[in-house]
């Protein structure tokens, strides 16, 4: 008997486990999904050596809320910035000609990608709408709140109506973070 509850508990943490991840996909994924089912995009663009992106992947995309608000209201792409991938994104063909993969998880040449995105810190956030179309990057590390406040903000649109410094100020002072820590 103690050996099937065992076997439960292990079932149920790994469902519980399962159930608090992000569903990522990659960017291609995103916009196919996208042309079906119109949602904005949340780009986490990361590398391998930062920090920072594991504590963001760690801290905040593993945060139950973040996890819950961001697989139901956007696409979620993974993308690493000094990676290998080849894709096509609006008509233009993008890769990583100067990757060198003797390098390991250090250092890499920057994807054209990134570059074009004019990505300039790791980790950085990327929000595309409904189009596929950039909105806005976002660099460095946010908590759980932090990123909140920008999410809720892109999925309702709010952003377009934040068109002085005055109102981005009075909109992250009458915000009210709903997400735990």
């Amino acid at each position: 008997m103690k050996k099937y509850i065992f076997l439960l508990a292990i079932f149920a943490m790994t469902f519980t486990v399962k159930a608090q991840e992000i569903n990522w996909m990659t960017l291609e994924q995103a916009l196919d999904a996208q042309a079906k089912n119109p949602k904005k995009i949340m780009m986490d663009a990361y590398t391998k050596w930062c920090g920072p992106c594991k504590l963001l992947d760690k801290n905040t995309f593993h945060n139950p809320d973040v996890v819950k608000y961001v697989n139901d209201n956007f696409y979620a792409v993974k993308f690493d910035a000094e990676g290998e991938s080849e894709f096509n994104f609006k008509g233009e063909n993008y890769s990583n000609p100067g990757f060198d993969p003797s390098k390991g998880s250090g250092r890499n040449a920057q994807h054209q990608f990134s570059g074009a995105l004019g990505i300039n810190a790791y980790p950085s956030i990327v929000f595309f709408d409904e189009k596929g179309d950039p909105i806005v990057v976002l660099p460095g590390y946010k908590t759980p709140q932090q990123l909140e406040l920008y999410l809720k903000m892109f999925q309702t649109d709010a952003f377009k109506s934040i068109t002085t410094k005055e109102a981005w100020e009075k909109y992250q002072n009458d915000f009210k973070p709903e997400f735990k820590g």
